[in-house]
């Protein structure tokens, strides 16, 4: 499968279900591809892109010193599977020149990776099947492909990055 690089677009709320969505952005490209997540998960990602440091370690940071102190890096994330309205993802580490992939939730990958500043990558089997109209789509509703994009390219840029924590 081919591995397609994202990077975060934004962060925001469904408008209609109040739940978060991270916004990725197809690296050069116009694809986007919108993940809803939990309020935990979003606030960890919130933090990094507003660059707020807590005052004592969130768990991804607590992953990010663990790593660093095992001398282990992150290499990438990748987005690997959509089944069933649900995104999965796996964090590719650097043990020593061993690779080892972890599976993980894409929103726990993609706050890891902000935090050790690995990319984000996409299958391109992910991309074609959120691209369908079954895809998870804004509320859980049946929204054709060109709505979903045109309902993230309308957004205010302002909505972007602004996610109430």
């Amino acid at each position: 499968m081919k591995e397609i690089e994202f990077r975060i677009k934004g962060l925001m709320m469904d408008p209609l279900s109040n739940a978060p969505i991270v916004v990725l952005q197809e690296a050069g490209g116009e694809t986007l591809l919108p993940i809803w997540v939990g309020i935990f998960e979003a606030n960890a990602i919130a933090l990094q892109i507003e660059k707020v440091e807590p005052p004592r370690p969130m768990t991804h940071d607590l992953i990010k010193g663990i790593l660093s102190h095992l001398e282990v890096g992150v290499s990438k994330v990748v987005v690997t599977e959509l089944l069933d309205n649900t995104f999965y993802a796996l964090v590719f580490l650097d043990a020593g020149g061993k690779v080892i992939a972890v599976d993980a939730r894409p929103s726990d990958a993609i706050a890891l990776a902000l935090r050790t500043d690995a990319p984000i990558f996409v299958t391109d089997e992910v991309v074609s099947k959120s691209n369908r109209p079954d895809a998870p789509t804004i509320s859980g509703g049946r929204n054709a492909p060109e709505d979903i994009k045109k309902w993230l390219e309308n957004l205010d840029p302002d909505d972007l990055g602004k996610y109430k924590m």
